[in-house]
């Protein structure tokens, strides 16, 4: 009887692989993790990280924002709470956003120079409990106004000047509750230079200003203005101010005029979507400069990883990353309490 051989698959068949003759070899530094992390160009770390909170009337309040899942509106007393953990997990800096009471709201924003607004009692709760952290503060009128828009309303326009010496009025109402930075995001032309002699006026030289020098008029800011209440009640857009999502050479304009007027660093906002911004600064400036990663950045990534689109820890850290990547000195981020812990355990 003849035996027929078995069949057999094609790959046991197949003719013996060739060995390339590659001098250059880049997977050999990718081989472990010890020799990634040996050749890695650009490391996150928890000094990179400035965490934006939100605040709101009461106490022992922390109230969901049903956009940006994870993240609350505190009342004074906890965010004291937040600062220490921020200081616990060596978050060098706090930026303060408040959701005003809508019966505070005019406008001219004028709950924005009151003493006792909930930013101001907030930065000096916080600075009697975590004194070493860096408190950033939000220049611009948005959260004060019943309109919703960052300057005062004069029928259709958003009128220049005049709302930059309310602004200068803001910064001096921070300075004096004990902010460390002061960060204008209105983008009104001149305020910087107005702000600075403000601020050195009243022997506050010591005050950063660190400016939204390259904010743009973005589909991705909605979570924010959920969170600080002014989603309702905007009228039309800020597109008269904020920047034209088309334009980059723009950007280095107005950097130009923020940095010659005494800003000493710089916010490119939002980030994901404006990578390229933040590297022409940088590259263009040398400049502290960071990135806003802004609500609806945030919102996206939760939203696809709660679907299970998405591994949430490692988009996290990867669009983190990228900011490094793209010449960011740090980045303000709503994961930053997350990401500071997470770095902590992996040391």
């Amino acid at each position: 009887m003849v035996h027929l051989p078995s069949k057999i698959s094609p790959l046991e068949t197949s003719a013996p692989t060739t060995k390339l003759d590659l001098a250059q070899r880049p997977r050999r530094n990718r081989k472990a993790e010890w020799a990634r992390r040996l050749v890695r160009e650009n490391v996150l770390t928890a000094d990179d990280l400035i965490w934006p909170i939100f605040l709101v009337e009461g106490e022992r309040q922390r109230v969901p924002i049903a956009s940006m899942p994870g993240v609350d509106r505190l009342s004074v007393d906890e965010a004291v709470k937040a600062a220490v953990l921020a200081a616990e997990l060596a978050i060098p800096a706090l930026a303060l956003f408040p959701n005003t009471d809508p019966a505070q709201r005019d406008p001219r924003g004028s709950e924005a120079l009151n003493e006792a607004n909930l930013v101001c009692r907030a930065l000096r709760a916080i600075k009697r409990e975590v004194p070493d952290i860096g408190l950033i503060t939000d220049v611009a009128l948005d959260p004060y106004t019943s309109h919703g828009h960052d300057g005062i309303l004069r029928g259709d326009e958003i009128v220049n000047d005049e709302t930059v010496a309310v602004l200068v009025a803001q910064a001096l109402n921070q300075a004096r509750a004990g902010a460390d930075i002061i960060a204008p995001s209105d983008m009104m032309d001149g305020r910087i230079g107005a702000i600075r002699t403000g601020l050195d006026g009243e022997n506050f030289e010591t005050v950063q200003i660190m400016a939204y020098a390259a904010k743009y008029a973005s589909a991705f800011y909605g979570p924010f203005r959920d969170a600080i209440g002014t989603q309702a009640v905007l009228t039309g857009g800020k597109r008269t101010y904020q920047m034209d999502p088309a334009n980059s050479d723009e950007a280095l304009r107005e950097v130009a005029l923020d940095i010659e007027q005494g800003a000493d660093m710089l916010i490119v906002k939002p980030g994901m979507p404006y990578l390229d911004i933040l590297c022409r600064v940088k590259e263009t400036f040398a400049l502290p400069t960071f990135a806003y990663q802004v609500s609806g950045e945030y919102a996206m990534i939760m939203a696809a990883s709660g679907n299970g689109w998405l591994d949430e820890e490692r988009a996290m850290l990867e669009s983190l990353t990228a900011f490094k990547r793209a010449g960011a000195d740090g980045v303000l981020t709503y994961f930053a309490p997350r990401v500071a812990k997470k770095l902590k355990d992996m040391r």
